[in-house]
């Protein structure tokens, strides 16, 4: 219990100096891009606790939860398929590295033309960029997997759901868990890119709009409630990683 208050005493420690810095540093601020902390977190309380939840964070969350969930879905699933065969592998491959640098964002006008600018465009355009760490991560994972494992399987003729759900994604499921992870942060910068671009609500079409009407402390309150909203969202993944692979940590130890 000590190590861990100590543990959280030296995480929070970087944090509240910048606050405090910023506290003090801005507190006479006549800078009309730069208004002081206090009057960003008056503005802060009077908007977000919790009068525009519902309006901006809520339609944010959606489309960053349906996005990697479908990423998920589609990286796992394509990544296991490929890392199994690399005949099929080998014959995607080229069309793979195409798409793969390709950048979601600037498929947006073509989403926005095709798709309109509700939550079904934001999603895939999540999609189009988050897939790609959990594919590719599930692919090395399920190459990584043992030769001794195979031959045991192969010997015991484990059925193909037996050898894809008790072999196959176990033994990947710490590099899928760490595409999951990348893909977290990416789906979260898509979120933001797809609403500047191409919404009429969420997070991003609210900072911009505070930006386009200069009203500089609602745009600042918005870019710090994002940026605790990302750090949120990757200590929730954080604990549900520690709490699946625990058998992974026990293992290694």
């Amino acid at each position: 219990m000590t190590r861990r208050l100590r543990n959280l005493g030296l995480a929070l420690l970087l944090p509240i100096a910048v606050v405090v810095t910023w506290w003090f540093t801005s507190a006479n601020s006549t800078s009309f891009y730069f208004p002081p902390l206090e009057t960003i977190l008056t503005r802060f309380r009077e908007l977000w606790i919790f009068d525009l939840v519902p309006v901006h964070v809520a339609p944010s969350l959606a489309s960053i939860g349906l996005g990697l969930l479908a990423s998920i879905v589609i990286g796992v699933t394509a990544g296991v398929i490929l890392g199994l065969s690399p005949f099929i592998s080998e014959t995607v491959s080229p069309v793979l590295q195409f798409l793969r640098y390709l950048p979601a964002v600037a498929l947006l006008p073509l989403a926005i033309q095709l798709i309109g600018i509700g939550i079904e465009m934001r999603v895939t355009i999540i999609v189009l960029g988050a897939v790609w760490p959990i594919l590719l991560n599930t692919m090395d994972g399920v190459r990584a997997i043992h030769p001794a494992v195979v031959d045991v399987a192969r010997s015991t003729r484990i059925s193909p759901v037996d050898w894809i759900f008790r072999i196959v994604l176990p033994a990947a499921s710490p590099q899928i868990f760490a595409g999951i992870r990348a893909s977290l942060a990416v789906a979260v910068v898509l979120m933001v890119a797809s609403e500047l671009l191409g919404s009429s609500s969420g997070m991003g079409y609210f900072i911009l709009e505070s930006q386009r009407q200069f009203s500089l402390p609602e745009m600042w309150s918005g870019m710090i409630l994002l940026g605790i909203i990302g750090y949120l969202l990757n200590v929730l993944f954080g604990l549900i990683e520690h709490r699946v692979l625990a058998w992974h940590r026990l293992s290694r130890g």
